[in-house]
């Protein structure tokens, strides 16, 4: 049986950056949280939309450097705001500066159908196409960034959505042979790309026998290609209410008893004094204690 394990997100919205340092070291001393995750939006998605945001993977870089024992990462940076070589390149340093503690999330960005994704993307600059398009430029870009990676020379890409030139990733990661991928998405098509690249899936919540059904959507591509489906871990993010830990804990237990081992819990700000020491006694011992989860 997989191990379960706990971690915490804290979306860098309507929030200084010394509020979520604060978050991030007092986690980093409290054993029981095992990651720690930021999310990949530009423009604010709750609260005040022209509130503040801070961009995410320049953030994580800088807890990174603040924090020592546990893994990180951004869920999910969206594919669609930076080119994959350029991503593989800010992940490895990244990685570099964490001391091999990154966990590269990745998806392939938010559906045109959303008002406030196409909101954030047009802010930019950024391209927005449509969804079928972004998860065929999912894949390949997981396939680039594991080459560059892994390779051992210099190479040239010539794919539907990426051009590359002498693409080259040195240094390479800490992390041998690469960093674990994490995928996010629940549609069917993103799940035949994380059964092709992913070594953990995560599903944001929600419905939890929709997650279950799509787990097991998840198996059958696996099995499609020939891969094993215990080599993806079943990861799913569960909102905490800090007056009603009691359901958060209950919604944990359910999900690990449906085959998620990988539980992020997500921290609405503003984060009360101690809230990682207090998300660990509320909810992860005594699930633990509970005998829900291993």
């Amino acid at each position: 049986m997989t191990a379960t394990s706990f971690g915490i997100l804290t979306a860098p919205q309507q929030v200084a950056y010394a509020d979520v340092l604060r978050v991030w070291e007092e986690a980093d001393e409290v054993p029981e949280i095992e990651h720690a995750w930021l999310f990949d939006h530009l423009l604010p998605i709750g609260g005040d939309p022209d509130g503040p945001i801070l961009e995410g993977w320049t953030l994580l870089s800088a807890l990174a450097a603040r924090t020592r024992r546990m893994r990180l990462g951004v869920m999910v940076t969206s594919n669609r705001i930076r080119p994959p070589a350029l991503l593989a390149k800010i992940a490895t340093t990244v990685d570099h500066v964490s001391g091999g503690r990154l966990d590269l999330g990745i998806g392939a960005g938010s559906r045109p159908s959303v008002p406030w994704a196409r909101r954030e993307y047009e802010a930019h600059g950024l391209p927005y196409h449509d969804f079928g398009d972004s998860v065929a430029a999912l894949d390949e870009a997981c396939t680039v960034i594991e080459r560059l990676w892994t390779a051992d020379a210099p190479f040239d890409h010539h794919g539907e959505h990426v051009q590359l030139t002498g693409a080259w990733g040195n240094p390479k990661p800490v992390q041998r042979p690469r960093p674990p991928i994490l995928i996010g998405g629940r549609a069917s098509a993103t799940l035949r790309v994380v059964a092709r690249h992913a070594d953990l899936w995560n599903i944001p919540g929600g419905d939890l026998a929709d997650a279950v059904e799509r787990s097991a959507l998840l198996d059958r591509y696996c099995a499609e290609i020939g891969r094993e489906p215990a080599e993806i871990t079943r990861s799913i993010f569960l909102p905490v209410a800090y007056d009603d830990p009691g359901a958060t804990r209950d919604a944990a237990a359910a999900a690990v008893e449906a085959g998620f081992s990988h539980l992020v819990l997500g921290l609405p700000a503003p984060w009360p004094p101690g809230v990682a020491r207090w998300v660990a006694d509320e909810v992860v011992t005594p699930s633990r204690a509970a005998g829900a989860v291993g």
